[in-house]
């Protein structure tokens, strides 16, 4: 169990922590999960530092760490689900395709094998903390009455319904779009890896 992977089950313990925050409906509480969220994401890049830097690669790690990504991410996007915030449907959508791709990748390092990841894909994890981030700043900020008071209008267009339900359409879109799009890059890889399973 070395750091990086002590880092990345750190990562796994906060996440429910911080869902636990953030869905309180005590203010104090939902400011300390912006808090928690923030630490979970940076052990994140730090354990991934750590392991190229001091060679700490294991195949625990290689397997835990994308997962305990997708765990943190599934899991502030099923919150916003739960409260209103977004529309299940593309929750479900994205953490289907983040699942199933992430599961493949994990199967073919078990194998031996690597899967290509494409710009797209990059890109599209970008996206989406991107806009976890700002919807997580957005709806904590609020909560600060000496900020919230006297901006209500400019919260007011920051949460604007129409605005939040079609960024997260593109987001779908596009994650979506680069699942199938690594699928199809990796065809002869998975048809490989599930011939040798059969």
């Amino acid at each position: 169990m070395v750091l990086p992977n002590q880092l990345t089950v750190l990562r796994i313990i906060l996440t429910p922590v911080f869902l636990f925050l953030f869905i309180s409906d005590i203010a104090l509480l939902k400011q300390i999960s912006l808090g928690v969220f923030f630490i979970a994401a940076i052990t994140d890049w730090y354990d991934g530092w750590l392991a190229r830097k001091f060679n700490y690669i294991t195949n625990w790690g290689k397997f835990m760490d994308p997962l305990a990504d997708k765990v943190l991410t599934s899991t502030a996007f099923l919150a916003f689900a739960f409260m209103g915030v977004l529309k299940m449907w593309m929750v479900l959508a994205v953490i289907i395709r983040d699942f199933l791709i992430t599961g493949l990748r994990a199967f073919a390092d078990y194998k031996g094998d690597s899967m290509t990841t494409s710009l797209l894909a990059k890109w599209k994890t970008f996206m989406q903390m991107t806009f976890i981030y700002y919807l997580l700043i957005i709806f904590t900020l609020k909560t600060v009455k000496w900020i919230y008071t006297g901006n209500e209008k400019y919260f007011s267009l920051l949460m604007d319904g129409n605005v939040i339900y079609w960024s997260m359409f593109v987001i779908t879109a596009i994650t979506v779009y680069s699942g199938i799009t690594y699928l199809f890059a990796n065809r002869r890889l998975v048809k490989r890896l599930f011939k040798n399973e059969t």
